[in-house]
C-alpha cells in the first residue's frame, strides 16, 4: 500500500482549511485517512499550521510520501519547536548577575532642599 501524507479540504466556500492526513495515495481527496496529524490554515498569517512532527517523522520513516505543501509544513513546525529549546538553553549558559555586583547605570540624584 503506498502511502501518502497530504492536506485534506475542509471548511467553506472561499474559506478553506485544510487538516494534515496520513492516506492510502489511492484514496479520494476528502476521502478515507489512516490518521490526522496536524491542521493548517491559510488564510491565517505567521503560524498557521499545527502539527505532530514526531508522527510525521513516524511515517515517513515507514516509506510515507508528503506532498510538497506538507513538506514544507513539516520543516517550519520542526524548525519551531527548535528554537525555544536552543533559546532555553542559552540562557542557561549565560552568566546571572548576583545581587553584589555594582550596576554600570548611576542611582538617580536627590535634591538637597
Amino acid at each position: 500500500m503506498a502511502v501518502s501524507i497530504r492536506l485534506r479540504r475542509e471548511g467553506a466556500k472561499n474559506r478553506p482549511y485544510y487538516k494534515i492526513v496520513v492516506a492510502d495515495s489511492r484514496s479520494p481527496r476528502d476521502g478515507k485517512f489512516i490518521e490526522i496529524i496536524g491542521t493548517y490554515d491559510p488564510k491565517i498569517p505567521g503560524n498557521n499550521s499545527s502539527l505532530k512532527v514526531e508522527r510525521a517523522e513516524y511515517w515517513i520513516s515507514k516509506g510515507a510520501q508528503p506532498s510538497d505543501t506538507v513538506r514544507s509544513l513539516i520543516k517550519k513546525n520542526k524548525k519551531r519547536t527548535a528554537a525555544p529549546e536552543i533559546s532555553s538553553h542559552d540562557e542557561q549558559a549565560a552568566p546571572r548577575s548576583t545581587e553584589g555586583e555594582v550596576s554600570s547605570e548611576s542611582p538617580p540624584a536627590k535634591s538637597a532642599s
